[in-house]
């Protein structure tokens, strides 16, 4: 059975009947956008609706991880996966043919209506393992992007890599590629705290997945295992950045990123993060180190004949006219060459304009100690591009990063007066490049090479715009640069702070020239991306104030309390500045003592019990504090309390029961209660003779002992006989013998007249 949308197939035979997996209600709001609008609208249409899932299946910046494959006309595609089809179209334009899988008829739709003009498409709706055996064999690319760590899911098995792979080999044609763009398990953004991006948890492919389930993402040894056990031969491994997803740059092992060059981290699109560290400064370290293959947050692994292209970076997040591709390309006898190819039919005179730039910059710069690269127009296909020398020699920017490591000063300054001396040769003639930043001038010795020029305009500019430019845009690409004397520089070149705010203003107005009313990815990120958390932050705030919000318990054993006998519990704060603790004690301890805090404060008692039971805490026979207890609207329930001190404190008595379970006492309840409110003692009888009801008014003897609140100490043993209503205690205190003489005491109503 087939359905046609436009003038693509879509061949449902093989669609069970349901779509088994979806993201809900936004696939059929994708689905009406494909339907009412064309591609040129997608950019607003993203900005208007600041939706994750819109980005991720819309923005043409997917289809840069195939765009730079060499696929030609006569060649044949399958696309393994096609969902909404992000790259269906980047390969439609390419290939002769694409054949698409997908197990969702909803995504299907989507790719046939956004695609409804491409005669060369056919998707297959259905399971992989369906639609697989009725597939030719005969395919020169196959591409799996995102797909590959779903492999369990759509083989099953104990080795479901293994076999996908081999059951994609059986199709591939002599001499064909099959593209494999899978996350890196180990990418240096989950190091850094961004959530692992199938499960939306924090560090699961680092720890090895111990939640389970089906999805699996690998390093790049692991791939290679797998490859070697499916007999794969020749293969190589290329490294988008920032991941593969919305990738600006793609490296290879014969062209791998310098220092500085990765600094577009921040890309949480979809998710909160964590920011554990800077990536820009830790990329720098591993870049020197040689491990980027390692920690790459992203693999491109191609199973085939190596690419010509070692390094490509796409600058299509611009307006129309400006998005062009730049690549590193190696021939057969190693010569590099760099060309820039329009990625739009408007770019195409973007790029006609270089060859002339580099006329009118070279007869400027004759004579000077700047060289400007040379530039020749070329054609592709019918489609324009530059070709420039590859010119050896590290980024200016670096060699004054190098400055600045070291601290020395007056090595970056010489640098920028060289800097100054070279480009501001000619200022007067009527031709300037306005992207004269550190970063495009090659330094090789004393050979100055001027690499990329494509903002060239028919006009003088003075140098010291061009060099606070250059200060600029280099100090806001690290944070590290912060460590310049900006003063210094500005009275070098006679700027004033009036001037530069309008050389910001300027910048402002060029970088809005050059993405016209698309946002870029910094502003959508901005718009609909998660929150940065910062631990490093939390730690230095609770250090700075650890010490006022450390609660602190002191046992009173006799001797009143001490430092010796207090402690800090651990792990109390549940919620920030909400402690939540139990105490532990045994019978020798007579009073607890909490210290809230270590400095003047509000504190809200939520809740104080003792042995499952609430403590009244405005009983101050029980609870006494060196604050001001505030009566809440609804009693003592949930009282607040102010310390004007720096030593806040609450003291408890409602330990005795512990205590006088030592001594086999027995506390009497609310006898007890009314004594220690009435006479400031607590009565307790020994077990052994408690009461016992014998008739209306008749009693057993009791054994009683007493224990004073006031100075914390148990005193003789009383004896009381008879009737309650006559109850005489005797005991000593200070040396003197006090009586304490009860007139009535009704058992039922629980008072003491």
């Amino acid at each position: 059975m087939t359905e046609t949308i436009g003038k693509i197939t879509l061949n449902l035979d093989k669609y069970p009947g349901e779509d088994y997996y979806c993201d809900g209600s936004v696939e059929d709001e994708i689905l009406d956008i494909v339907k009412k609008y064309s591609t040129v609208e997608y950019d607003r249409i993203i900005a208007e609706r600041k939706s994750w899932p819109i980005l991720y299946h819309l923005s043409a910046l997917r289809e840069n991880i195939v765009d730079f494959l060499p696929i030609q006309k006569t060649e044949k595609v399958l696309e393994v996966g096609s969902g909404c089809g992000a790259i269906t179209g980047a390969l439609a334009r390419k290939a002769g043919e694409v054949t698409c899988v997908d197990l969702s008829k909803k995504r299907s739709l989507i790719n046939a209506y956004r695609h409804s003009e491409c005669e060369n498409v056919t998707i297959h709706v259905g399971n992989f393992t369906d639609v697989e055996p009725e597939l030719p064999a005969d395919y020169d690319y196959i591409c799996l992007i995102g797909v590959f760590e779903y492999g369990q899911a759509y083989i099953g098995g104990k080795t479901p890599y293994e076999d996908f792979l081999k059951i994609l080999q059986k199709h591939l044609a002599p001499d064909g590629r099959i593209v494999i763009a899978i996350e890196n398990k180990y990418g240096l953004k989950y190091f850094a705290g961004c959530k692992e991006d199938h499960l939306g948890s924090w560090f699961s492919g680092i720890e090895n997945y111990p939640e389970g389930g089906v999805v699996r993402t690998f390093s790049r040894k692991k791939l290679e295992r797998i490859f070697d056990a499916c007999g794969v031969g020749e293969r190589s491994f290329y490294y988008p950045y920032p991941d593969y997803k919305f990738m600006t740059t793609v490296y290879s092992d014969a062209y791998l990123p310098g220092r500085g060059e990765l600094s577009n981290n921040l890309r949480n699109f979809d998710r909160d993060r964590m920011l554990l560290f800077d990536e820009k400064s830790a990329f720098d370290g591993i870049v020197e180190e040689g491990l980027f293959s390692v920690f790459s947050n992203s693999y491109m692994a191609v199973i085939g004949a190596p690419l010509d292209l070692k390094y490509a970076r796409y600058s299509n997040d611009r307006a129309e006219s400006f998005r062009i591709r730049t690549e590193i390309l190696r021939d057969k006898e190693g010569c590099k060459t760099v060309r820039k190819y329009p990625l739009t039919k408007e770019a195409e005179a973007h790029v006609r304009h270089m060859p002339e730039a580099y006329e009118k910059l070279k007869e400027r710069y004759a004579g000077s100690s700047l060289d400007v690269n040379v530039c020749h127009l070329g054609e592709e296909n019918g489609i324009p591009y530059a070709e420039f020398e590859f010119v050896p020699g590290r980024p200016l920017s670096e060699l004054m990063d190098e400055c600045l490591d070291r601290q020395d000063v007056e090595g970056f300054h010489n640098l920028f007066a060289e800097y100054l001396e070279r480009v501001g040769y000619g200022e007067d003639v009527p031709v300037a490049d306005f992207d004269l930043i550190f970063a495009n001038i090659l330094v090789d010795g004393d050979h100055w090479t001027l690499i990329d020029y494509e903002w060239t305009f028919d006009r003088p500019i003075e140098t010291r715009a061009l060099a606070f430019r250059a200060v600029y845009c280099y100090v806001l690409e690290d944070e590290r640069r912060n460590a310049l004397e900006l003063d210094r520089i500005l009275d070098r070149l006679g700027i004033t702070e009036n001037e530069a705010r309008q050389y910001r203003e300027q910048e402002m107005e060029f970088q809005k020239y050059v993405t016209g009313q698309k946002l870029s990815m910094g502003e959508i990120r901005n718009l609909l991306g998660g929150e940065i958390y910062k631990p490093t932050e939390w730690i230095g705030r609770f250090r700075q104030t650890e010490g006022e919000l450390r609660a602190q318990i002191y046992e009173d054993k006799g001797q009143g309390f001490s430092e010796e006998n207090s402690y800090f519990p651990e792990n109390v704060y549940a919620e920030e500045k909400q402690a939540e603790f139990t105490v532990n004690f045994d019978g020798n301890v007579h009073y607890l003592r909490l210290d809230p805090a270590m400095c003047a404060c509000v504190c809200k008692i939520r809740e104080l019990t003792m042995n499952g039971q609430p403590v009244p805490v405005q009983h101050k026979k029980i609870v006494t504090t060196n604050g001001k207890i505030l009566k809440s609207a609804d009693g003592a329930e949930h009282p607040s309390v102010v310390f004007p001190t720096e030593d806040p404190n609450l003291t408890t008595i409602y330990v005795y029961d512990e205590a006088a379970e030592s001594f086999g006492l027995q506390d009497m309840g609310w006898f007890a209660d009314i004594m220690a409110k009435r006479f400031g003692v607590r009565l307790y009888m020994f077990k052994h003779v408690a009461a016992t009801r014998l008739g209306d008014d008749v009693y057993r003897k009791m054994d009683i002992a007493i224990w004073d609140t006031e100075s914390s100490s148990y005193y003789v043993q009383a004896k009381a006989e008879g009737r309650l209503e006559d109850i005489q205690v005797s005991h000593m205190k200070n040396g003197k013998v006090i009586s304490i003489g009860v007139r009535s005491v009704n058992m039922a109503a629980g008072f003491c007249e």
